[in-house]
């Protein structure tokens, strides 16, 4: 290796992210041979080719070790994923790529947010949560965070009573339906629910039963300002409201925060979503391994960023 190597970062506005002043922080703690992570932005409405331009040019240079990639996901396996030697059954079944990574002279990608996303549920939802309380699930969102969660759940020990996963497109609902029929997931669990206003979203989350976990997956609040969820939305007692996002406008986590102590929510921002994410990619561009202990001390390091 040498000091012209480097990681990126696929994403829409990535200059924001804590995650560019936190990298050469962890590249210190795991022994990583660079400190320097590199942004890739692409708008939201990027076409196949400048995916498969970016891909060859990851897969092409010497000295890109590999990305991380938020938000175009999904895209990037539609436009990209002929270009892979190798792709993990995630990455198939979900059809997304958030991680892609070298070994050797072969480009391997793989979906990471099955994996991700229940560690950071894990992190705050106690284990026997939905046995005990008999309460549902309402994903807010079906893209690639919100199949990925859908997935996590549909395979937990302790599952939910319903998971029910909105959008306003029908395509995406249809992927999730499919990526489910492929995981062979129980039937009746997964409710794929067409939303086409934001008081359709409202309806479904006032519904759901108490102790409910309410998930803003649709990445409003971040890439673009907005909620899925109008102001007068209720959420149902006790539930478990987690913004995937910890940066942004952050309109649905502001909702939630503003019900906290009537509703007795337990509110959760999107950080140690951010930590999981991000220290998984990072030790398999690098093949490196992962200890509880380790990911610790990266969240440690990384509080000198959080906002």
């Amino acid at each position: 290796m040498t000091d012209s190597d480097y990681m990126g970062f696929v994403g829409v506005s990535t200059g924001s992210s804590s995650i560019m002043a936190v990298f050469p922080l962890w590249a210190d703690i795991l022994g990583l041979p660079t400190r320097t992570l590199v942004g890739h932005d692409l708008p939201l409405d990027a076409t196949p080719a400048q995916y498969r331009a970016l891909v060859e040019q990851i897969r092409d240079d010497p000295h890109h070790r590999g990305a991380l990639v938020t938000t175009h996901k999904m895209n990037v396996y539609a436009a990209a994923s002929d270009l892979f030697d190798e792709l993990d059954p995630f990455a198939v079944s979900c059809a997304e790529i958030s991680s892609i990574a070298k070994r050797g002279t072969r480009l391997s990608g793989r979906a990471k947010d099955p994996i991700t996303v229940d560690l950071a549920l894990n992190d705050f939802l106690p284990a026997d949560h939905f046995s005990r309380t008999g309460s549902e699930v309402v994903i807010l969102g079906a893209g690639g965070s919100g199949t990925a969660l859908s997935c996590a759940l549909s395979e937990r020990d302790d599952a939910p009573s319903r998971i029910t996963v909105t959008a306003r497109d029908d395509d995406k609902l249809e992927h999730l339906r499919e990526v489910h029929r492929q995981h062979g997931t129980r039937e009746g669990l997964i409710e794929c629910v067409r939303t086409d206003t934001v008081q359709d979203a409202a309806a479904i989350v006032a519904a759901s039963a108490p102790g409910s976990v309410i998930v803003n997956a649709t990445g409003l609040g971040k890439d673009r300002p907005g909620s899925p969820l109008p102001d007068d939305v209720v959420f149902p007692e006790n539930a478990y409201v987690w913004e995937f996002n910890y940066r942004g406008t952050l309109e649905f986590l502001h909702q939630a925060r503003a019900q906290q102590d009537a509703r007795s929510l337990h509110v959760v921002d999107g950080w140690r979503y951010f930590i999981h994410g991000w220290s998984q990619v990072v030790a398999d561009v690098f093949a490196i391994a992962l200890t509880a202990d380790v990911v610790e001390q990266l969240a440690a390091a990384a509080e000198i960023a959080r906002r």
